[in-house]
């Protein structure tokens, strides 16, 4: 295709303002002395076909096509649902998509080992928090008794696993084994779970070369269901429970069919979920169009935590080429508050982050929690040295492609510069963890080593 240059002077931006209602809108709502220009870019490939699937963490996508930003940086976008995330990763391996709305381990699994192998990149962490572990009517009813409350007599939050296990044990008494979903094997919600379950001492089970069902020894069944179903398999009874974004655990509530019991931020605060992906040809052969893509989703970003935007992206959210949910069920977590039992709506102004605490930089020491994660559960079958986490969290997290469009933005004026993190890649150790435990992302062995469940290494 014939190279296309970008060049938006400030007489054609006000043109295509006039021309176009939505984006004079959206050009009030930016601070008053951002220029009307962007920096020209040769954009080697200006018709790109992005996938998703169907989760509210997909919003940078819909923002950034809805608001005009793709079409800001000379980009022209078809966002197109999928499936599943196999079929979506597939697609994108195969060319079909230039890029896609992925789970964050799975350009990691991608380039570790585990499944189909590829090498994908990530320039764009899409959003921090946003999965809930949701409960059968059935299964809260159990753990009810073991859960504290608080002096207006609801549970206090975060709910530990340790309140599930004697429902557990009645399932096993009666001869049944304990069923739950989670999205993917290589998702944040498969590990996000195992960590809540084995931070009481419930056995998750183990993966192996062999068997890649991740039950061995397991005290609770973990098996894959897409995030669109799951509220009508917990009705269904095939699992008791699961774990999933939103709107799926929201929905189990309007429904009456569930209870989540606790978040993500609780059991990781402010931890990486979705990562936007492309394949590291793609990003080779069109560089400039790995930065402008880049560009676009930093800018969707930032406007989804402007204050005052969250009700116009879920009425976005709600179409139905996007999620396709009631307006109600999406605001339930997209407008700062999170509803566990039904009146039980709290306030959770993090549950959703898109921008703000660094969200979109694609720190390296995420990656390398995921690594760890998958050969603690054995994933990754053998024990590596420390510096192998370190290289394939630099193969596949390309903030260098994140900074050169965040260096881009901040001259235009569309973000500070004091958005752009000065660091090596690494946050700072921390605790933030449900069971307290501390994750140094330069110390992965120790931190594996850490833990009562699940493989250790020397």
């Amino acid at each position: 295709m014939k190279t296309t240059i970008l060049k938006l002077t400030a007489v054609a931006a006000i043109m295509l303002a006039i021309s176009c209602g939505g984006k004079e809108k959206k050009k009030k709502t930016e601070a008053a002395s951002a220029p009307s220009t962007s920096t020209s870019l040769e954009i080697e490939k200006p018709q790109l076909t992005f996938g998703f699937i169907k989760l509210t963490d997909m919003a940078p996508l819909a923002i950034a096509k809805e608001k005009g930003f793709f079409e800001d940086e000379g980009l022209f976008v078809s966002v197109e649902a999928q499936s599943n995330w196999k079929n979506i990763l597939d697609r994108v391996i195969d060319g079909q998509l230039d890029g896609a709305h992925m789970l964050a381990g799975q350009p990691i699994a991608a380039g570790a080992g585990f499944g189909r192998q590829a090498e994908l990149v990530t320039p764009f962490s899409m959003d921090l928090n946003g999965n809930a572990i949701t409960v059968s009517n059935n299964v809260w009813e159990g753990m009810k008794a073991h859960v504290k409350k608080g002096p207006d007599g609801k549970p206090v939050h975060p709910i530990s696993a340790e309140a599930l296990k004697p429902v557990i044990t009645d399932y096993k008494n009666n001869g049944k084994a304990f069923k739950m979903g989670m999205v993917f094997p290589v998702s944040t919600h498969n590990y996000e779970i195992r960590y809540w379950l084995a931070s009481a001492g419930i056995h998750p089970g183990m993966y192996s070369a062999s068997n890649i069902q991740g039950q061995i020894d397991a005290e609770v069944l973990l098996s894959v269901t897409p995030p669109p179903q799951m509220p009508a398999t917990l009705e269904a009874g095939t699992i008791y429970g699961y774990c999933v974004g939103e709107p799926w655990n929201q929905q189990a509530v309007a429904k009456g069919i569930g209870v989540p019991v606790t978040t993500n931020y609780d059991i990781w605060k402010n931890n990486p979920e979705k990562v936007f992906v492309m394949t590291k040809e793609f990003v080779a052969k069109y560089p400039n169009t790995a930065v402008a893509v880049t560009k676009a989703l930093i800018r969707a970003g930032k406007w989804l935590d402007t204050p005052g935007n969250r009700p116009e992206a879920v009425k976005i959210l709600a179409m139905s080429q996007y999620v396709g949910a009631d307006e109600a069920v999406l605001a339930n977590s997209m407008t700062g508050t999170f509803e566990f039992e039904k009146g039980d709506k709290r306030e959770m102004p993090d549950f959703n982050v898109f921008y703000r605490y660094n969200a979109t930089y694609p720190f390296y020491s995420d990656a390398v929690w995921f690594l760890t994660q998958m050969r603690r559960w054995g994933q990754i079958p053998t024990e590596k040295p420390a510096a192998w986490y370190a290289e394939k969290a630099k193969d596949i997290y390309r903030p260098d492609i994140w900074k050169k469009a965040a260096t881009l933005l901040a001259a235009e004026g569309k973000i500070p510069a004091t958005d752009i993190p000065a660091t090596d890649g690494y946050k700072p150790a921390t605790k933030d963890f449900i069971d307290g435990k501390t994750f140094d992302a330069k110390d992965p062995i120790g931190y594996i080593n850490s833990f009562k469940i699940g493989n250790k290494d020397k």
